[in-house]
């Protein structure tokens, strides 16, 4: 079967090019696209809020604006994780407290898609304000039985299952990269706040940073240049070519190896191996002194979330007035949040600081590093989202993350791991992980069998 009787499966750089050459209309595209949401959503019920009817309205909009006048994503389907807020389809931030509710401008990251000729699919599942976890009944497009991971629920699984090629997340603790494993797709992370997060719900200000998913690299690359993550000065003086067999890399376990179960093992021995065969210098890395206590490492990270969470759903926790229109779990959080002492919380925030330029002279004596994305394969249930263990250190380092979906774990469902760069190097980042995936990913077992089963 030809790619363009599959127009579904397309990446967003396919399609952007088939319809850049006229082979392709963003119309034809999207109802493609609503065919396979249909066919799907019985099963991963991947969207809070999807109308065909405004999105058939955008497409053939998109295909009446002038050729020279066409943005960078000109007619590329992306879904928005639902604490996003967009002017034109309802915002509930997976909140009953918020049944309905339609804001009035589009949030920053949204707006800079739409203008760049995005067409904006529709509100992707996520746990109430991000901060549950649990909460829809989102399935994982490889095992409806198994959790696609949380918070970003909907935006893994929607581009996992071929309903979109792209898609925005956020990410407190793992909310990006864990699904991204659990669901086999690629995403990154970049550095914290070089995309504004204007118009977002806010689940913790010193940690929430907006992530994407996507089916390919070259697609994580599109988005990443409409953002404009980095200017081309800086791309120039930080992106240095390097030969895989010039590469060098730290593998890094960190102080929660012991959560790591025989998946994610498996999937660091094996990446280990495959790369040694290229040629590529592999170093195992230990956090530096100081920064390699698990249980300090925990309580930091839920100190500052908790008393940032708290702030930020202290509104939310108000207006509840009945006590009957948040989750249970949200209220006694927000409730107890206040409890924890000030000068832990500033201790906490200071042990951040100080721990952020280490880990960047650590990141800059290797080509990337390479960690755990997950512990695992995706559990089974859709009570447990999984654990955000091996994430939060990355995101409380403020650092650029992107998830290689390459490995197969022992119930053939998808492990991956991560590259890790020091903050404002994604450019570097996405240059470096392009040259180790080849090796990754055509000998890590993912992508054959993903190419089987479709």
């Amino acid at each position: 079967m030809s790619v363009l009787a599959k127009l579904w499966s397309l990446t967003a750089v396919e399609a952007l090019n088939f319809i850049k050459e006229d082979l392709l209309t963003v119309e034809d595209y999207a109802d493609a696209l609503l065919s396979r949401v249909e066919s799907r959503d019985s099963v991963v019920r991947a969207w809070q809020y999807l109308d065909p009817v405004h999105i058939m309205s955008q497409a053939r909009a998109l295909d009446r604006v002038p050729r020279d006048q066409r943005g960078q994503l000109h007619g590329v389907a992306i879904g928005i994780k639902d604490i996003m807020d967009t002017r034109d389809i309802p915002t509930e931030y997976g909140s009953s407290l918020y049944q309905g509710h339609r804001p009035n401008t589009d949030a920053a990251v949204v707006e800079i898609l739409r203008r760049a000729g995005a067409l904006i699919f529709g509100k992707t599942t996520t746990t109430e304000f991000t901060m549950l976890n649990s909460g829809p009944d989102t399935t994982n497009p490889h095992d409806p039985n198994r959790t696609p991971g949380g918070s970003s629920a909907g935006s893994a699984a929607a581009v996992a299952d071929f309903q979109v090629p792209l898609s925005l997340g956020t990410q407190t603790g793992g909310s990006v990269i864990r699904p991204a494993s659990y669901t086999g797709t690629y995403a990154m992370k970049p550095t914290f706040n070089v995309i504004s997060g204007g118009g977002i719900k806010t689940a913790c200000l010193e940690f929430d940073t907006i992530g994407y998913f996507a089916r390919s690299l070259e697609d994580l690359q599109l988005i990443t240049d409409v953002l404009s993550l980095a200017a081309k000065e800086t791309i120039k003086e930080t992106i240095k070519e390097v030969a895989l067999k010039d590469a060098k890399v730290g593998f890094v376990r960190s102080p929660f190896w012991h959560c790591a179960r025989p998946g994610t093992i498996a999937a660091m021995d094996k990446a280990a191996e495959i790369l040694r065969d290229q040629g590529v210098t592999v170093e195992h890395v230990e956090f530096p002194d100081g920064f390699n206590n698990a249980d300090t490492l925990d309580k930091m990270f839920e100190a500052v979330w908790v008393t940032d969470g708290r702030t930020a759903l202290y509104k939310d926790y108000l207006m509840d007035v009945t006590e009957t229109k948040l989750d249970p779990d949200v209220r006694e959080f927000v409730g107890n949040a206040s409890k924890i002492p000030h000068e832990k919380v500033r201790k906490a925030f200071d042990y951040y600081a100080a721990l952020r330029p280490v880990f960047d002279e650590l990141a800059m004596k290797y080509s990337a590093l390479i960690t755990p994305s997950a512990a695992d394969e995706a559990p089974l249930g859709l009570d447990d989202m999984g654990s955000p263990i091996f994430n939060s250190l990355w995101t409380a380092a403020h650092m650029p993350v992107i998830h290689l979906p390459a490995f197969v774990g022992p119930n053939s469902m998808p492990v991956g791991l991560s590259l890790v760069a020091r903050r404002y190097d994604d450019q570097h980042l996405l240059s470096i992980a392009k040259i180790l995936s080849g090796p990754l990913m055509s000998k890590g077992g993912w992508q054959d069998k993903l190419e089987k089963t479709q």
